[in-house]
């Protein structure tokens, strides 16, 4: 294939919160108008396909709610009440509240915040610019992924990994706590090549039967967060039969007689009492990872948003590295690829700029932040003005009901950047109208590949719609703030940041359309080690180094027993994994998506639900001491006993509270370095009325 397209369509790639970051192919049917959107087949991990979310995204640019012009909030905060303003009254209003706070209690009471609605180098982390130079509130990214993270960090010693292609080449393909056809498309593609082509077998381990363990081979539905102890039993059985590569142990890993004791002492008979699997599962599996040479270990990130979720992602993580798959042709293992871009930031987030004295606030812990919890706040000031770009606070960070005390401060200046009048948009002062990904120009770090993939801007801006980067440059410019990055267009700041960091420039990037990066750990043959200084996985982990948490954690692979349990006052656990249709709160405003996802469903087991007289489709009640929900239960016996499963993170005006399933998160830090606990909920469960 040549790569060429017709004239309408343009090539660009998708930033939304998605490790897949798809080369697509844009259909433009005018200067402002978008039709069809396809994934790309230039780019053979995307293998031209793409979600459908993003195939209708024609939905999200073009419509009828999108802010069109800056908003001054004429009630109060959150009610949703404004009046029209002009840009630069709005962006002079923004930096004099800006300035404000900084001459009354330091730099650090302004606090830039930002998430992953868009995963763009320069749309995400571009804000990044400003804060650096000014001085402003640092930021630690933990709320989605830095359990996952640190658990992988731990063992192999960077979040690198196989590369993702190779599942392909596989005999058996491990999904842990994963849901690809729902989540990842792209990666569906693939183990589907490898199911035709090799007859490979597809295992899916997850907390309640989701799509993809209707398409697998084989699919294991077991308790939340007792991940650990599946991954224990399996080894344990591995090392009983004689599976493990003892050659692969002694020359790449800190593998030792202790460490072997250890694992040998947890039975497949306990891990079904711990896991609610039967015994009969887990031996099915055992003989599958003990009888397969070609294995693919696929991690998700679904399974470790668990208070023990860092040290469950490590024990999984040891299974590829047992039976030495990371050196068989088609073995390996992969999870995120977070490290080893080798881009030059110092224009696009003032890296260069970065003061190590000035505080680091975590975004998990907004709620905590801006009610003035001393120890979240780092002993410093309160926070007392903030922009947000590319975040749903209100509804996305946890125990959403101190996020919204803290966002309705008088006494905070808030300014939202966005493209709907969200939930946390409402709370602001000023609201600034965002463009898509379709309306400007970025790169994006394939976070499920290893590629950069090139997003060029299709259509002009909707209305007076800016992107992060003008709004970053007009404060600078308001504020004083010199640096380089704030006198260069996006297109320059991406041509210089492409060339310093040895990929060419803008222009050979958009051709390409996608930036191979060699990043991957090599496997197979070219297997020569994990990027740990020693070249040797760790199934001793250093947790300490990892985080200020640490201390506290398993210095061997264990089922930590960590977990918001269960008890009297709340016998259920909740989980809340994604819907097909929704990307966090992105999406929930289109048609097509809201259609396919209706009101949300609480999944409850049929046997729980004649104990406590709960008939299918009855409207029930969930809460813990954090908040209370009112919804419509689904029986369903796709989770186990004492289970409860809610798909995706529903707007919080389809509940009669008016708030979402996050009021009941907790925001307490997981082990090591910090994130959300988003699956590890216990509730109580009750009928309403």
């Amino acid at each position: 294939m040549d790569g060429s397209l017709a004239p309408s369509q343009i090539r660009t790639a998708c930033p939304h919160d998605c490790p897949s970051a798809c080369v697509l192919e844009v259909e433009k049917l005018s200067p402002t108008r978008i039709g069809r959107v396809r994934g790309s087949a230039a780019y053979d991990y995307t293998a031209g396909t793409c979600c459908a979310k993003v195939a209708r995204y024609a939905e999200r640019v073009h419509h009828p709610g999108r802010l069109a012009r800056p908003l001054l909030r004429a009630g109060a905060k959150g009610e949703g009440r404004f009046a029209e303003i002009g840009w630069e009254e709005a962006l002079d209003r923004i930096a004099a509240a800006f300035r404000a706070a900084a001459a009354e209690h330091g730099p650090e009471a302004v606090w830039p915040y930002h998430s992953g609605g868009t995963l763009g180098v320069l749309s995400r982390w571009g804000i990044d610019r400003l804060r650096h130079v000014m001085g402003y509130s640092r930021q630690i990214s933990t709320i989605c992924v830095t359990p996952a993270q640190m658990g992988w960090k731990a063992g192999i010693g960077a979040a690198r990994g196989s590369d993702p292609r190779r599942v392909a080449e596989a005999d058996l393909i491990l999904m842990w706590g994963g849901n690809p056809v729902s989540t990842q498309v792209n990666l569906m593609t693939h183990i589907q090549r490898a199911r035709k082509s090799r007859g490979a077998k597809l295992v899916v381990i997850d907390a309640y039967r989701s799509p993809s363990i209707e398409a697998a081979d084989l699919g294991l539905v077991l308790r939340p967060g007792t991940d650990a102890a599946l991954a224990l039993a399996l080894m344990a059985a591995a090392l009983e039969a004689g599976a493990a590569d003892r050659a692969f142990l002694a020359q790449h890993t800190d593998w030792s007689a202790e460490v072997e004791a250890h694992i040998r002492g947890h039975s497949i008979p306990w891990a079904a009492e711990v896991t609610g699997l039967t015994v009969a599962e887990i031996e099915e599996l055992a003989r599958l990872y003990i009888g397969t040479e070609r294995l693919f270990l696929r991690a998700g990130v679904g399974f470790t948003r668990h208070r023990n979720g860092a040290a469950t992602m490590h024990a999984v993580s040891c299974l590829a590295a047992l039976t030495g798959a990371w050196a068989k042709q088609g073995g390996g293992a992969f999870f995120y690829a977070l490290d080893g871009w080798g881009l030059d930031t110092r224009l696009a987030w003032a890296s260069d700029r970065i003061d190590p004295k000035v505080r680091v606030l975590d975004q998990s812990r907004i709620g905590a932040v801006l009610n003035g919890e001393r120890d979240a706040l780092c002993g410093g000031p309160p926070v007392k003005a903030m922009l947000i770009q590319n975040a749903n606070s209100a509804e996305v960070a946890p125990d959403s009901h101190a996020v919204r005390r803290g966002l309705a401060r008088e006494d905070l200046f808030l300014a939202v950047h966005e493209q709907f009048l969200t939930p946390t948009a409402a709370f602001a002062d000023i609201v600034l109208p965002a463009t898509t990904f379709l309306e400007q120009n970025d790169i994006t770090m394939g976070l499920g590949h290893t590629a950069l993939t090139v997003a060029p801007q299709v259509i002009e801006p909707y209305a007076e719609a800016r992107p992060n980067h003008a709004v970053v440059q007009g404060l600078a410019a308001r504020l004083g703030a010199e640096h380089p990055g704030f006198g260069m267009s996006d297109v320059e700041i991406l041509d210089a940041t492409l060339r310093a960091s040895g990929q060419g420039g803008w222009a050979e990037a958009v051709a390409a359309g996608f930036l191979p990066v060699p990043n991957a750990i090599p496997s197979g043959a070219a297997f020569e080690g994990f990027p740990q200084p020693d070249g040797r996985f760790r199934f001793r982990p250093d947790w300490p180094a990892l985080g200020p948490y640490g201390g506290e954690m398993p210095c061997l692979p264990s089922y930590w027993q960590k977990l918001e349990w269960a008890g009297a006052e709340t016998p259920f656990r909740l989980i809340t994994p994604p819907a097909r249709s929704f990307l966090n709160t992105s999406f929930t405003e289109t048609p097509g998506s809201k259609k396919r996802e209706g009101a949300p469903l609480l999944r409850v087991h049929p046997r729980d639900a004649a104990r406590l007289g709960i008939a299918d489709g009855a409207m029930v009640r969930i809460g813990n001491a954090r908040g209370a929900l009112t919804l419509r239960a689904m029986q369903f016996d796709g989770v186990l006993e004492g289970v409860l499963a809610l798909e995706g993170i529903s707007p919080s005006a389809e509940f009669p509270e008016g708030i979402g399933v996050n009021a009941l998160v907790g925001a307490d830090p997981v082990a090591p370095a910090g994130g959300v606990a988003f699956h590890d909920i216990a509730v109580w469960l009750r009928a309403a009325g």
